[in-house]
């Protein structure tokens, strides 16, 4: 194979190098080879991750979604990409409503093609703990992915040397190895919606939007407010636009359950690269 037909399609400026491996077949191990090349933003294409769809792996989905940071490591789940991924699959002899599955965990995703729109249900996601590192206080869970979340006042959102900074100390601070973590920074705003910058691991930069950092930050700011509702929902602002979380919490078994990540999902452009 000398070229690859690739899309690029971004989520609130999320933005991702997508590949229809079904007739492919590109081995795993070509795939992690290729995405550093491939999401470099001077030698490459440029992207936060690439996005791979695969023929179903697992009994009752329709597809399998394969997502790598830019550096080619595992990220586990991405809720942006996902979004990307479920409206490149409607857009490509897919239906609206969609499952399928990244590793064992099964997602649900329904897809607005004329609004560019797609909401991706999550499986419930464990009460967050209280951690502290440093004289950083962080909400820890695990959305499909590993994130902690801190708040900052509105001026140190705006401070990105300052938060890189912090969040690469975070990510490969000893008390979160092995995996390290991706490192929210969020500020509770008046309106009951909340401002966020994320620290990604794997892109080892802050980008202009992460989903699972969205949910993280939506489930942490639950966890500082405690407003007692049956449905909670919060508008998560982003550098890259603006994305919505809902989730339910019960009680009883501190799980969340019934959560949702709605937000833009366009394409941007489709081309060949020589590989």
């Amino acid at each position: 194979m000398n070229s690859l037909k690739f899309y690029k399609m971004q989520g609130a400026g999320n933005d991702f190098v997508v590949i229809d491996n079904r007739s492919m077949s590109l081995k795993i191990n070509e795939i992690i080879a290729l995405t550093p090349r491939l999401c470099d933003r001077r030698y490459g294409i440029g992207a936060d991750g690439i996005l791979d769809l695969e023929q179903p792996q697992i009994e009752g989905v329709d597809f399998t979604m394969v997502y790598r940071n830019a550096d080619g490591s595992d990220a586990g789940m991405c809720g942006n990409g996902a979004r990307c991924l479920a409206m490149f699959a409607a857009h490509h002899g897919m239906q609206s409503s969609l499952k399928f599955n990244v590793h064992d965990a099964i997602y649900i995703a329904d897809v607005n093609k004329k609004e560019h729109l797609v909401s991706v249900y999550f499986p419930d996601v464990a009460s967050p703990k209280r951690i502290k590192i440093g004289n950083n206080k962080l909400i820890q869970l695990y959305p499909g992915t590993e994130h902690v979340v801190c708040v900052v006042n509105k001026q140190r959102l705006e401070e990105d040397d300052y938060l890189i900074k912090t969040g690469r100390n975070l990510r490969y601070s000893e008390a979160l190895h092995p995996t390290g973590s991706n490192v929210n920074f969020i500020t509770l705003n008046s309106d009951s919606s909340i401002s966020l910058q994320t620290y990604e691991r794997g892109v080892e930069n802050l980008t202009l939007a992460c989903g699972t950092g969205a949910i993280a930050s939506a489930i942490a700011s639950h966890q500082l407010t405690n407003i007692k509702a049956d449905t909670y929902s919060k508008t998560v602002h982003v550098k890259g636009g603006q994305l919505n979380v809902r989730f339910k919490f019960d009680q009883s078994t501190n799980t969340y359950h019934q959560v949702a990540l709605t937000g833009p999902a366009k394409f941007v452009y489709e081309g060949f690269i020589h590989i």
